[in-house]
């Protein structure tokens, strides 16, 4: 079984097996044991017995099952190995993980680091975040298992990736934080067909400046505060000064491939999804965001 004495001691180790650093997993504690106690006295769960029966849970306190829950989102071990790690059955495993999941994400959203999964108005993102002057648009894709049907199988294949994929479209911020997350699809849709439907753009504010890549093509004939970088034309050739603005606006944009990267230290959501209970994906995706969120304000 973990030594979990020796790795909370090690702050080194800590990040590496949850992706915080110690004043990260520190700051975060109080929200998720304030979360699981809620969801230990939701009258809608039906119990078995009072609260404290029964045989002592081998996860006793708090900090060992945030540590349990961000070990899972880090390193992506399968619940055979957990089992291992932890010295109880894999079915256990699976309960820890499913059960602990929510409380991460409800601890995640007190301390306002989730990002946003939809938009109803201008006046709603200005009340969000006052402060954000530029959204950076792009898409993620994280591969999953070959569908066994046809039909999944075309829905889920990306021809960029060449491969079967589900897709995030991101929205971050010149500091790198993820400010909006749409819903995981199939990894056939295209990036702007993904942003369309989710309809983001058109709720933030005009004066909010949105910069994309050329997936988002056709974008900026519908906001006038869309900014792309310049497309070359068909048998010819961008001028030096196109290409000038072009590597200039490749380097604005960079900041949402490093948000994308510190996000993607999460293995949960880089491997191969294996899960097969429905949207885990999704909830993995969105607490790895916030964490990656959380990162940045205790750096």
């Amino acid at each position: 079984m973990l030594n979990l004495e020796r790795i909370f001691r090690d702050d080194r180790l800590l990040r590496a097996m949850t992706g915080l650093n110690r004043k990260a997993f520190e700051n975060l504690l109080p929200s998720f044991n304030e979360a699981y106690q809620q969801s230990r006295s939701n009258p809608e769960v039906v119990r078995k017995r009072a609260p404290g029966g029964g045989r002592k849970a081998t996860l006793r306190t708090s900090r060992d099952k945030l540590f349990y829950i961000l070990l899972y989102c880090k390193c992506y071990p399968t619940f055979d190995l957990m089992s291992v790690l932890f010295d109880f059955d894999r079915s256990c495993a699976w309960d820890w993980v499913h059960g602990l999941l929510p409380v991460l994400e409800q601890a995640l959203g007190h301390k306002q680091v989730l990002p946003e999964r939809k938009v109803r108005s201008m006046e709603e993102f200005l009340e969000r975040f006052p402060e954000v002057k530029e959204v950076i648009f792009d898409g993620t894709e994280r591969p999953v298992q070959r569908p066994k049907d046809p039909d999944k199988q075309k829905e889920h294949y990306s021809g960029k990736k060449k491969r079967h994929t589900r897709k995030h479209i991101t929205g971050s911020t010149r500091k790198k934080r993820v400010i909006l997350l749409t819903k995981a699809r199939a990894g056939k849709i295209h990036d702007k067909r993904q942003l369309d439907e989710e309809d983001l753009v058109g709720n933030i504010p005009d004066e909010v400046v949105i910069e994309g890549d050329l997936g988002f093509q056709g974008l900026q004939n519908e906001f006038d505060n869309v900014h792309l970088p310049h497309k070359k034309p068909r048998g010819k050739e961008l001028s030096e000064q196109q290409k000038q603005e072009n590597r200039e606006f490749s380097r604005q944009r960079v900041a949402c491939e490093h948000a994308h990267a510190g996000i993607k230290r999460y293995r949960s959501v880089t491997d191969v999804y294996r899960n097969r209970v429905p949207d885990f994906d999704d909830r993995l995706m969105l607490n790895a965001a916030g964490l990656w969120n959380l990162y940045l304000d205790a750096a």
